[in-house]
Formats: structure tokens, C-alpha cells, sequence
């Protein structure tokens, strides 16, 4: 039997940008989401400890499955085996798309 595949999500969130990996993925019934399930952690047994990796490990730690908002993902690869998670901070100017947008004040235009 084949191996199930794994995902590499990689998501915008607060000024950061996730490498997540995942086994499973979704469209949800919740409008406007994914469902994400089955996170993939490096092994623990690795000498070399990465802050960003401990982050978000435990950002996860005991989440059966997550929601992700569509505007927040950036794309989503099926990929060979897992990485190592990342959250890397960044500067860019990331607009979700759709992006809202404010009505003129009523009497106005």
C-alpha cells in the first residue's frame, strides 16, 4: 500500500510566514476555509534545535485539526517527505485576496 502524501502548507500569518506539513487537507464546511489534519514533525531526536521549529510545535502540539483561513495560505505543494516547519519573519506587504473593502458614508457620493 502507498504511503499517504504529505503537504507542505505555506501560510501568512501575523507577519510571518508557516511551513507547515501535513498528511491530510480539505476543502471545509466552514466557508472560506481548509482543514488541515495530521500534522508532520521532524524528528525529535535531532541534535540541532531550531527556535522557530520548537514555536510552532508546540503552537500544534495536541491539535487534531486545524482551520486555516483561504486568504491566508500562500500555496500548498504535495511533496516528497516532510521539512523542517519554519516561521520566518518578513516585511512584505502580503493583501488577502479577497480583500474587503469600506463602503462611502451614507449621504455621501
Amino acid at each position: 500500500m502507498a504511503a499517504k502524501p504529505i503537504y507542505r502548507v505555506v501560510v501568512h500569518q501575523q507577519g510571518e510566514i508557516w511551513d507547515l506539513y501535513v498528511r491530510e487537507i480539505f476543502q471545509s464546511e466552514l466557508w472560506g476555509f481548509i482543514e488541515v489534519e495530521e500534522f508532520v514533525f521532524d524528528d525529535a531526536s535531532r541534535v540541532v534545535v531550531d527556535p522557530a521549529t520548537e514555536k510552532l510545535q508546540r503552537t500544534f502540539d495536541g491539535v487534531k485539526r486545524s482551520y486555516l483561513p483561504l486568504n491566508a495560505i500562500v500555496r500548498i505543494d504535495e511533496v516528497e517527505r516532510e521539512g523542517p516547519l519554519k516561521a520566518v519573519k518578513t516585511d512584505a506587504r502580503v493583501a488577502e485576496f479577497p480583500r474587503p473593502f469600506s463602503l462611502p458614508p451614507r449621504g455621501e457620493g
